[in-house]
């Protein structure tokens, strides 16, 4: 061997054999038996199904067995199934822009029976009996089954002993096949799913309407502890549910995203989903939902890999705000929402961005479902203490709004009522979600009673929602106010830090930072945002430019924008163990019945919880 390497000899270009063209593809279609499942599950809906039966043995390792009852293939088609890029999916390119098929490249079957011992059983409906295939031996011999096809794989990369070295454990290798098929239960309610191992059903998904289904695949909870999305742009349809900041989880295993019936994995879909969650997510923790999006076949191409779990939109900025609007509305649900249906209140729904209407005509006031007037904007930002209007002002408004309305519907004003106040709404009646303020405990909590019993608010925390809402309202295109540091903060940068510094240093200006290159590899951070003086100026400055080189500029100026904003609402929040009377209570209550995402607070805690009278009479024993 020369230093040159070992293959110093020109070799002449020549055709690889069928056989080895096949196994390479399956390297790309086929990593694990799960890829055999989720490729034999398509090609059974897209038969027609509505029962599919899925049996493995040693983790689908050694055997899998997909069963259902489509309509069949006929016995002169089933040796041209097991050709590559032979299908009935499509026929031109026509068709492939617009594939509206589970699968269409026709090189699935194929690519399996290159690595494993495959066999086929099918029957039409018009037929007096089945007809098997063996793909090794290409013998077809009559056998017996019910319309629709069987497809057996055995003995998994049996010809390519490396691969099979790769596999993991057969109970994780079931769990990986488990997941396949899950992945198609949930968009599919309409058919019927069972998966069996070594002769035990492992799982079972009966035919159910679609919110059923989600309720089987993923437990009740994730419907109890989910909202339901729905956006229609025509072109570009959002539905499904998304789960709410406080049920979110420590992993990323229950974010499942469909586009137009496939499962997909996609960085921009889920960049959209997340930050819609900015805002009430705490730490690093991870939202759970299920995401179906509709889109004209001409605008998405899912010939991207051949595994077809990876797509490409004509229109993704489209498709990444339709998203993030979507599931934006979705979290966006005023307090009260899920508890007052659980409990059959007649109080009124939210709409689908979270504002509620005014309450019922025996207490109403038009100009509720307004937010307070914006006093003291500097340039379209202000500081907290400027756009924060006061717990007293806000009571002077809610007396305002509260006071006519009662007092001309005739009611008696209770002694007890509030200083400034009309008589105010019965807990029975409905009227405010929330409730009217009974007390405050521990100088933290503002204790409610409202329809359904007792409300909890953290009065920091709810405070916190408040005054950000009210600063975002406010923000227009104005930068953020920036402090010159006295000695820059420097820093050594890579070649891709420097060139994102030059080309957004407009943008890097307008979040309050000024960064310039002092040599070829080190920056110079020579301002930083006000409101975040104090900070790790470097480490923002990372962060942000890391942001703008990955991400859209406009979407990493808002994203910037409101964490400055989270911090100074943090600052202008009612602090804990300050005394409110009843009137500042109330005012709060208010104020979170008009902000949207008022169940969390900018760090993603929950800032009220609901106690029904059921639970309060279970801890007395009352009733037994």
């Amino acid at each position: 061997m020369n230093a040159r390497g070992p293959h110093t000899t020109r070799r002449p270009i020549r055709e690889l054999p069928d056989e080895l063209i096949s196994q390479i593809a399956a390297g790309e279609v086929v990593e694990r038996p799960a890829s055999v499942v989720r490729e034999l599950v398509d090609n059974a809906l897209d038969a027609g199904a509505s029962e599919i039966v899925v049996k493995l043995i040693g983790g689908g390792i050694r055997a899998v067995l997909v069963e259902d009852d489509g309509h069949g293939l006929p016995a002169g088609e089933l040796p041209l199934a097991l050709r590559r890029h032979a299908t009935s999916k499509i026929a031109s390119l026509v068709d492939l822009e617009s594939v509206s098929t589970m699968g269409f490249r026709g090189e699935a079957l194929a690519a399996i029976a290159s690595v494993a011992e495959v066999s086929i059983a099918s029957r039409t409906a018009d037929a007096a009996h089945a007809q098997r295939l063996d793909a090794r031996s290409g013998e077809l011999v009559p056998t017996a089954r019910a319309v629709g096809s069987s497809v057996e794989v055995r003995e998994l990369f049996f010809s390519t002993p490396a691969r099979r070295k790769f596999l993991k454990t057969e109970s994780t290798e079931l769990a990986h096949c488990v997941e396949a098929v899950r992945r198609h239960a949930l968009t599919r309610p309409d058919v019927g799913f069972a998966v069996w191992h070594d002769g035990k059903l492992v799982q079972q998904w009966r035919r159910a309407e679609p919110d059923a289904r989600l309720a089987d695949v993923l437990g009740a909870d994730f419907i109890d502890d989910s909202r339901a999305v729905a956006l229609d742009l025509g072109v570009l349809r959002v539905s499904g549910r998304a789960g709410t900041p406080a049920s979110a989880r420590s992993r990323a295993d229950q974010q499942y995203v469909y586009v137009n019936g496939r499962f997909v994995r996609d960085k921009l879909i889920a960049h959209g989903v997340r930050s819609a969650y900015d805002d009430v997510l705490h730490g690093g923790r991870q939202p759970a939902y299920v995401l179906f999006i509709d889109i004209t076949p001409d605008r998405v191409d899912v010939n991207v890999h051949p595994t077809k779990i990876e797509v490409r939109f004509r229109d993704s900025r489209e498709v990444h705000q339709a998203v993030r609007r979507a599931v934006e509305a979705s979290l966006a649900g005023a307090p009260g929402a899920p508890q007052a249906q659980a409990a059959g209140a007649a109080a009124a729904l939210p709409d689908a961005f979270g504002r509620w209407p005014e309450p019922n005509a025996a207490g109403a006031s038009g100009g509720l479902g307004t937010s307070p007037p914006n006093a003291g904007w500097r340039g379209g930002v202000a500081t907290a203490a400027q756009v924060n209007l006061s717990l007293h002002e806000t009571t002077v408004l809610y007396a305002q709004e509260a006071a006519a309305p009662w007092a001309t519907a005739g009611l008696r004003t209770s002694d007890a009522a509030p200083t400034g106040f009309g008589a105010a709404p019965s807990p029975d009646s409905g009227g405010w979600p929330l409730g009217q303020a009974i007390a405050q405990v521990a100088g933290i909590y503002v204790l409610a009673e409202n329809a359904q019993g007792l409300v909890i608010v953290d009065m920091h925390a709810a405070h916190e929602r408040v005054v950000y809402e009210r600063l975002k309202a406010g923000l227009a295109t104005s930068r953020i106010e920036a402090q010159p540091l006295l000695i820059p903060a420097t820093f050594a940068a890579t070649p891709a830090e420097i060139a994102t510094a030059e080309a957004h240093a407009d943008t890097l200006r307008t979040l309050g930072l000024d960064l310039s290159p002092l040599s070829p590899t080190v920056l110079a951070v020579r301002s930083q945002p006000a409101a975040l003086a104090g900070g790790d100026v470097i480490e923002l400055a990372r962060s942000v430019l890391g942001e703008l080189a990955e991400h859209h500029a406009s979407r990493v100026v808002e994203r910037a924008q409101h964490e400055v904003l989270s911090t100074m609402a943090c600052h202008g929040a009612v602090r804990a163990n300050r005394s409110l009377t009843l009137d500042e209570m109330n005012a709060l209550l208010r104020d979170m019945e008009r902000t949207e995402r008022a169940n969390q607070c900018n760090h993603g805690r929950p800032t009220w919880r609901q106690i029904t009278r059921r639970e309060l009479d279970a801890l007395f024993w009352r009733g037994r």
